[in-house]
């Protein structure tokens, strides 16, 4: 695992984890400007180290409704990407190591 996805591991457990543990200042859900600013910053972030990935997305959207942000939403989009990656990496392997270029994703380098 690559020290980028290590850190958006890292980034997406603690913002989840935040969330969680400090339900009182994120209860008005899409009214509480802390938690907006939190995933905006968090979202932001993982597209900063991983690139821009679809799960992203409604992993944001999610994040916004109240209730559902108990769910830890951003540390299963890194999970998904992660394996994602790790598939296509066996993918390339078998078709002689030509690198493959997924339409819609952005790659940091």
């Amino acid at each position: 695992m690559s020290w980028r996805f290590r850190a958006a591991m890292a980034l997406a457990i603690g913002a989840d984890a935040a969330q969680l543990l400090l339900v009182p200042l994120f209860s008005e859900g899409a009214l509480a400007p802390i938690d907006d600013v939190l995933d905006l910053v968090v979202a932001v972030g993982l597209v900063r180290l991983l690139g821009w990935h679809w799960e992203f997305l409604p992993a944001l959207a999610a994040e916004i409704v109240p209730g559902l942000d108990l769910v830890p939403f951003w540390t299963l989009a890194v999970v998904n990407v992660y394996r994602k990656s790790k598939q296509n990496a066996v993918t390339d392997e078998q078709a002689g190591g030509k690198a493959r270029v997924i339409e819609g994703e952005f790659r940091p380098s």
